[in-house]
């Protein structure tokens, strides 16, 4: 059930018809948000959300499908999910369209075939890199870097945690008021600078996943009470 005394949010998924894309886009729609499924191809976006209704088994009031910068002009909140070679280009071309947006960046830099070897860029990290070219009026935000679209797809307790960073504290905290949204614990993991550690953390989780023949590890913050 929808929670009537929360903010809602319109949130515009760039690159949406991935696999992370789809999962957060149907955590959020749970939770009441509208959602914009942002494609460079309107077709594609518009088969995403023909998807994720047949995923559903339902229709979700709120759901549509848009180009990318036509889902950014129209959302309050927007998501980077592209892979990373496409990171820079994107923003770079959405950049006009951004400014004044609190951006939730999901990307992590990882550089094929080697996925579960940490390797960042110059700019320190995909989030870092998005801050740098959208520029000090846009407050970028680094998140879901460590949970798999299987669980995001899934049911019930997602067994995991979201590390948060970005510049500014306020915009963390809208962030994590979103991951609570989809079921997870959200956590304020500082400045953005952290997020070299955050997007790094992905390459491990990969290679753990490899070791062990899994899908899904994540990551859990202990020691720490609900009251605190």
């Amino acid at each position: 059930m929808v929670d009537e005394t929360k903010k809602l949010y319109t949130l515009g998924i760039v690159g949406g018809t991935g696999k992370e894309g789809k999962g957060l886009a149907y955590r959020w729609l749970k939770a009441g948000h509208k959602v914009i499924i942002g494609s460079r191809n309107f077709e594609k976006a518009q088969k995403a959300v023909e998807e994720l209704i047949e995923f559903m088994g339902y229709s979700p009031e709120g759901l549509s499908g848009m180009d990318n910068r036509a889902a950014v002009e129209a959302c309050d909140i927007a998501v980077i999910t592209v892979p990373y070679v496409g990171h820079k280009s994107t923003l770079e071309d959405l950049k006009d369209a951004l400014q004044g947006k609190i951006v939730i960046d999901v990307v992590v830099p990882l550089v094929p075939p080697k996925v579960s070897k940490v390797q960042m860029p110059e700019s320190g990290s995909a989030a870092q890199e998005a801050q740098a070219i959208l520029g000090d009026t846009c407050q970028v935000v680094d998140a879901f870097q460590n949970i798999s679209h299987e669980r995001l797809m899934g049911e019930g307790d997602t067994d995991c945690d979201v590390l948060v960073c970005g510049k500014s504290k306020a915009a963390r905290e809208v962030v994590i008021g979103l991951v609570a949204d989809t079921g997870l614990k959200g956590w304020d993991a500082g400045p953005i600078e952290n997020a070299v550690v955050v997007e790094g953390l992905t390459s491990v989780l990969i290679g753990l996943n490899q070791q062990h023949k899994v899908h899904a590890a994540g990551i859990r913050i202990t020691g720490i009470s609900d009251q605190t």
